[in-house]
């Protein structure tokens, strides 16, 4: 069994990469070629869940973003304690708390022209955003959705 340098995960032997933190393990090309990097997406969290919970767990998965608050609420009282429908509660969660700061600074600034139109520009982004999580959903797959993924202060 490999152990990895990074994070001490057991792996099988034949492993080139990590499968919980992407490390990649010495160089298996021959002299002159380039190694190509493992496909991993440090963002999906898929393999975190059992597929059982997900398949049981997707259509309330898919409510937290279709339904906004409602959808959430929904999930929360009807998801048995899944941890894959916990994830996405938690960043539909991240939708709506982006969508209120936007709401709240738009109010504000009501009197320029150009926030407004920005909150448009950007309530449609997420709503972009939330469609592709929904057919993520749809595929089985637990990704943190781009852009709220990269506001630090939601983590």
């Amino acid at each position: 069994m490999k152990i990895c340098p990074n994070c001490k995960s057991q792996l099988d032997d034949s492993a080139l990469f990590c499968t919980t933190c992407g490390t990649q393990f010495g160089n298996t090309q021959p002299q002159g070629m380039y190694a190509a990097a493992p496909a991993y997406d440090p963002y999906d969290h898929t393999a975190e869940f059992d597929p059982k919970d997900i398949s049981d767990n997707k259509v309330l998965a898919m409510l937290c973003y279709l339904m906004g608050i409602f959808g959430i609420i929904i999930a929360l009282l009807a998801s048995n304690s899944s941890k894959y429908a916990m994830f996405h509660v938690r960043q539909a969660l991240k939708f709506e708390v982006a969508n209120i700061l936007m709401l709240i600074c738009t109010i504000i600034l009501l009197w320029t022209i150009i926030v407004p139109i920005a909150y448009g520009i950007m309530s449609t982004v997420l709503w972009v955003i939330k469609i592709i999580a929904f057919f993520q959903i749809c595929s089985g797959k637990a990704k943190e959705p781009a852009i709220i993924r990269s506001l630090k202060f939601l983590r």
